[in-house]
């Protein structure tokens, strides 16, 4: 091969190579408008949406005499590393009028001979009434410990503010139980 078909095809690299820079530049920059994008077709709350609530929490007020009722449905589910029987003693899903103070109780069971320490996540759907429904006392604001076969009741006490915007009829309540292992513990106690 002689010198000039080396220099030509080094050229023809250089170039490809700058080109994938300046695309890859490019699509760092679209991502941004891409993220919005998806987040608002599929209905999950992105961080501009999370940073516009958090600026402008909802009022917890309970009012006792409001006549707009919705839905509360109430969800579980348990990691499968996790021993735990988790069942709501009410119906899953309730009728609430807003303003008004709810309470429900979990029963938490420990299957395994062993103590497990484990966490709830709770979730709110539709993203938007999350800073309208308010938990005043909820397991999922602490580890929880349970005993080999221990049984306990977890109570959530709830409200949902009056200044949910009218188009939400129904919310969900989602908890995700998950299993703290010793190391996760010790991460957390940093």
């Amino acid at each position: 091969m002689d010198n000039g078909a080396v220099k030509q095809k080094n050229k023809r690299l250089l170039l490809m190579l700058s080109g994938l820079v300046v695309g890859m530049f490019a699509f760092g920059f679209a991502l941004v408008p891409l993220y919005e994008l998806i987040c608002q077709v599929t209905g999950v709350q992105s961080i501009a949406q999370r940073q516009v609530i958090g600026d402008q929490p909802a009022e917890i007020s309970v009012v006792g005499n409001s006549q707009r009722t919705l839905k509360v449905k109430l969800d579980t589910s348990i990691h499968p590393s996790l021993p735990w029987r988790f069942d709501l003693q009410q119906p899953a899903v309730m009728e609430v009028k807003v303003g008004e103070v709810y309470e429900v109780v979990f029963k938490a069971n420990n299957r395994s001979n062993d103590p497990v320490t484990a966490q709830a996540i709770p979730s709110v759907a539709p993203w938007q009434a999350n800073a309208y429904f308010n938990k005043l006392e909820c397991f999922c604001f602490n580890r929880q410990t349970l005993a080999g076969g221990e049984q306990t009741e977890m109570p959530l006490r709830f409200v949902v503010s009056p200044k949910l915007p009218e188009g939400i009829n129904s919310i969900t309540l989602s908890y995700n139980i998950m299993k703290l292992e010793d190391n996760t513990l010790a991460q957390l106690a940093r």
